[in-house]
């Protein structure tokens, strides 16, 4: 369970094909504080560490990625030298930041603009029909892992949806969101709240 606050940003330094694709990743965290068989959520992906090293503010870690959570991902993200959003696990006593995050992406969605709005960064984003039931107006998404509020939401004639994110400099500096251009692919994560109430009006109809 994570919360959607990042607390560092890893760059993936090799990317093996082996059974699964064997990915290592560089952080500033302190390999003691890792265990193997730890998670970490990598851009909104739950991950095991499987393999670890280096030290205190030079370290990395290692996770093996299924083909289910490559095909459910941004593939670019596990390429050598990609930037990856990292959050380790909610512990019991951790402060609730963002809101509740499973680390399990719901789908793949599309930055369709990127504008100046104040000192912050107005970024719209384009979600498939399958995810347009669950996105609502103040509510909660993560987006390549970090807990964002939504601002508006466009229905699309397709079905699809259009959602609206404002993305502060700090938010914008200690996260992946900052570097986003339009066109760029995201990992979406619905808010867990939404998912059961959606299955309880499903039930009701």
């Amino acid at each position: 369970m994570f919360t959607g606050i990042v607390s560092a940003i890893g760059t993936v330094t090799s990317s093996e094909q082996r059974g699964d694709l064997r990915v290592r990743v560089s952080g500033p965290y302190d390999p003691a504080t890792i265990a193997i068989g730890a998670s970490i959520a990598c851009s909104g992906a739950c991950m095991t560490v499987v393999e670890k090293g280096g030290a205190a503010g030079d370290s990395w870690f290692a996770v093996d990625v299924s083909a289910e959570s490559v095909s459910r991902t941004v593939p670019a993200m596990w390429s050598e030298g990609a930037q990856l959003n990292l959050e380790t696990a909610l512990k019991l006593g951790d402060e609730l930041g963002g809101h509740i995050v499973t680390g399990h992406v719901d789908a793949v969605g599309t930055v369709a603009q990127v504008s100046p709005e104040g000192d912050s960064t107005r970024l719209t984003i384009a979600a498939p029909p399958e995810l347009a039931a669950y996105i609502a107006p103040k509510g909660s998404i993560a987006v390549n892992g970090v807990s964002l509020t939504v601002n508006e939401v466009t229905d699309q004639a397709d079905g699809s949806v259009q959602f609206g994110l404002n993305i502060i400099p700090h938010t914008a500096e200690v996260t992946t969101l900052g570097a986003l251009a339009q066109g760029d692919a995201v990992n979406l994560e619905i808010d867990t709240m939404a998912r059961y109430l959606k299955r309880m009006q499903d039930l009701k109809a």
